[in-house]
């Protein structure tokens, strides 16, 4: 950038519709203020509920499953969603907020994704729900009303960040590493106040999301580790009733998660639970992953849970967008039929191999509750996806990440992965999270 008068001036004016943009200031933050002010809340008094009647699925009994074993579903979407027009159900067919379907169905946690600020300077969101603090705050607050925990799944980028890429915030570019490290604890620090303030009820929180190796530009072990411990040290001081977890994913490259855990051990982060993402189409298999995070445990005394999960309930696109998942996809091990009952299945063998490991406390769902908008046509759906946010990524990303959100932009790419279908009609395999402390019918035949 040219140096001069006319640059600071386009700089601070840029900033300053920036900051306005994330909130800061603006009418956006001002509806989450002044409710609640006080700690995280009681995070032991989650309890599972009596068995669920009436479900057509067979679900094998997790046998051993602690009572306070934590069962999340991924909502970061849903405000989009229904910024877009997207209306949720109950089994009995009313019309019912998503939150409350949810907790009748046993999940106990919630998971909110935050970036830090996910829109361009003229306040057009990225996408991928515009995962901002706010959203966060009010996602806390609706949930908190039915009893949920938020898993708060701190980013540290302004926008998706994945053992791909793991991009600076455009606010901390150019910042060497003790100035960025002060800014991920007075994020860290300032978005759990207002959740807190909203009356959400913080479970845990997420030092970053699978990083392998990187966070927020950083490459080295050093900087990764500096930038978790301030991030952890702001949890400490805001919700000191609240897990700290570190997420990594690839459970399936052999040594990677001993490797990760010594160095943060030898970093001496402050953290309670180790986090993988599990997708059985890509990650290996169950054996495995049971065995990976069980070596953490042992070795380094931390819980462990699965951060991520989730499986294709049909093969079919429902959004004119393309999954990632699909019949013609290739890379993919498809060890279950892409139908409910292989959803089903999928979730019930994820808890099980989490609630195998040593110390293992939960499974979290990704993104069960984002589903396709609009439906008549592609153009429709784009208007939607554009204004909302409610798609994966917008044209407006190109502005912060040009080589990839910038490139394929467009819709919700794991729509037939969630759990709801696409009218927003909760799918049977949503009750796999209190089925699987019972166990429910009988085998059914083998699927093609």
């Amino acid at each position: 950038m040219k140096k001069g008068l006319f640059s600071i001036t386009v700089l601070t004016v840029a900033m300053s519709l920036l900051l306005s943009a994330c909130g800061e200031g603006s009418e956006k933050g001002q509806n989450v203020s002044g409710e609640r002010d006080g700690f995280c809340g009681d995070l032991e008094s989650f309890a599972p509920t009596g068995k669920l009647e009436g479900n057509e699925l067979f679900v094998e009994k997790v046998e051993n499953l602690p009572e306070k074993f934590i069962m999340g579903v991924d909502a970061s979407s849903v405000i989009a969603e229904e910024d877009s027009g997207v209306k949720y159900y109950n089994f009995d067919g009313a019309e019912q907020d998503v939150f409350k379907t949810l907790a009748e169905n046993g999940v106990t946690h919630i998971r909110v994704r935050v970036w830090v600020c996910p829109y361009d300077e003229n306040g057009n969101g990225y996408g991928g729900g515009n995962c901002d603090a706010e959203k966060a705050a009010e996602i806390g607050k609706r949930a908190a009303k039915y009893g949920l925990r938020l898993i708060v799944d701190f980013h540290y980028s302004d926008f998706w960040a994945d053992p791909g890429k793991q991009m600076v915030p455009k606010s901390w570019k150019n910042m060497g590493l003790d100035a960025k490290s002060d800014e991920v604890y007075k994020f860290t620090k300032d978005t759990l106040k207002k959740i807190n303030k909203a009356g959400g009820v913080v479970g845990l929180v997420q030092v970053g999301n699978e990083t392998n190796g990187t966070l927020c530009g950083e490459t080295g072990w050093d900087g990764v580790c500096e930038l978790m411990s301030s991030g952890s040290r702001a949890v400490r001081e805001v919700c000191p009733e609240a897990l700290v977890a570190v997420h990594f994913a690839n459970p399936e490259h052999s040594g990677t998660y001993a490797e990760y855990a010594k160095q943060l051990s030898e970093h001496d982060v402050d953290y309670d639970v180790f986090g993988s993402s599990y997708y059985p189409f890509w990650h290996g298999t169950l054996e495995n992953l049971t065995s990976v995070l069980s070596n953490v445990a042992n070795t380094y005394n931390k819980k462990v849970m699965v951060l991520e999960t989730s499986y294709a309930y049909t093969p079919d696109d429902t959004d004119f967008n393309g999954n990632t998942v699909s019949d013609s996809a290739t890379g993919l091990t498809k060890n279950y039929p892409f139908s409910v009952q292989g959803q089903a299945d999928a979730l019930r063998d994820v808890i099980d191999a989490a609630a195998k490991a040593t110390n293992g406390i939960g499974v979290c769902y990704w993104e069960g509750t984002w589903i396709t908008v609009g439906g008549a046509s592609r153009e429709e759906n784009k208007a939607l996806w554009e204004k909302y946010g409610s798609g994966w990524a917008s044209s407006y990303s190109a502005a912060y990440d040009p080589n990839d959100a910038g490139k394929y932009y467009g819709g919700c790419a794991v729509d037939n992965q969630a759990l709801f279908d696409r009218d927003g009609v909760p799918l049977p395999s949503l009750q796999v999270f209190n089925l699987v402390r019972y166990g429910n019918g009988t085998p059914p035949e083998a699927e093609e």
